[in-house]
């Protein structure tokens, strides 16, 4: 094996690493909010697609449009 391929996929590693951590906390947070939520705009299991397929954008997405005011 090639030092050079091994140090550069140390360092994907080290670089990707944070990311899915994020990545992982953030759809728990949206799924449990989900799960919990009474209502939101537009059918819950499309939610729940939409925070499993896309990463990080889709629980965002769901935190700024998908929940509703519960007042």
């Amino acid at each position: 094996m090639n030092t050079d391929t091994a140090m550069s996929n140390a360092e994907l590693i080290k670089i990707l690493a944070p990311l899915l951590v994020i990545q992982a906390i953030l759809m728990v947070i949206a799924i449990v909010m989900l799960v919990r939520a009474h209502s939101t705009r537009g059918p819950k299991w499309l939610w729940a697609l939409i925070i499993i397929f896309i990463n990080i954008v889709g629980p965002v997405l769901f935190f700024v449009i998908g929940r509703k005011n519960q007042r």
